[in-house]
């Protein structure tokens, strides 16, 4: 009798109907999510930087060889138009791209301009993806214009410097596919927020708002329709 009696009370602890009763009060409204598709023109190169396949297989073999990774190791020739081509984000369907995830991040780090929470930023805004890098699946937004390539000196974490290819695309343009909850942002929020990542956030390698420096200026844009 006991164990029937726990029994029924934990069914009615945990057993959670569907159709709310009377003394039940609904407190969390359905999601409330919009779309927008906002054209963006650039007015400064976008720069793409990925980590190329080469360089996570180059990883991975020196993790997996631990502790003799360098011994005897000859370093190759770096081979410069593998270089610029392994940082191009390109689609499954051949067209170059930009991360999807990268516009999010910019919009979520726009907030701290404008005196809204990021951590509820990040539950709010989002891009939708026009498709998937061919080599690592990533999300991609459809870029215009056609990269060139420039080699630059770079310095790298350790302090040594290097020179790096990387796919330059100096008239560019996309079309990008907002969605955000229209309970805490409207239209022209997000819209508004958009811009300012064009002016003060921008996107791609060099970006004002780089994690590891002040940038070069470049990855802005305007926000046209």
């Amino acid at each position: 009798m006991l164990k029937e009696k726990h029994a029924k009370q934990l069914k009615q602890l945990f057993d959670v109907s569907d159709t709310p009763t009377p003394d039940q009060h609904i407190t969390i409204s359905p999601p409330n999510f919009q779309y927008a598709t906002v054209t963006i023109v650039g007015t400064a190169p976008y720069v793409m930087n990925k980590m190329s396949s080469e360089n996570r297989r180059e990883m991975m073999e020196n993790q997996m060889a631990g502790s003799t990774a360098k011994k005897g190791k000859k370093r190759k020739p770096k081979d410069f138009d593998a270089v610029y081509r392994g940082a191009m984000h390109i689609s499954q369907d051949g067209w170059y791209g930009m991360p999807a995830s990268a516009f999010r991040a910019a919009m979520v780090s726009a907030c701290r301009v404008v005196g809204f929470q990021m951590t509820k930023a990040k539950l709010a805004v989002f891009t939708e993806a026009d498709g998937f890098d061919n080599d690592d699946l990533q999300p991609l937004i459809k870029i215009k214009g056609e990269p060139i390539r420039r080699d630059m000196a770079v310095r790298l974490a350790t302090g040594k410097t290097d020179i790096i290819a990387r796919p330059f695309f100096l008239d560019w343009s996309a079309k990008v596919t907002l969605k955000w909850d229209a309970d805490m942002f409207t239209a022209t929020d997000v819209i508004n927020l958009l811009m300012r990542v064009g002016i003060q956030v921008g996107i791609g390698a060099g970006r004002p708002d780089s994690k590891t420096s002040t940038g070069m200026g470049w990855g802005t844009f305007k926000v046209e329709t």
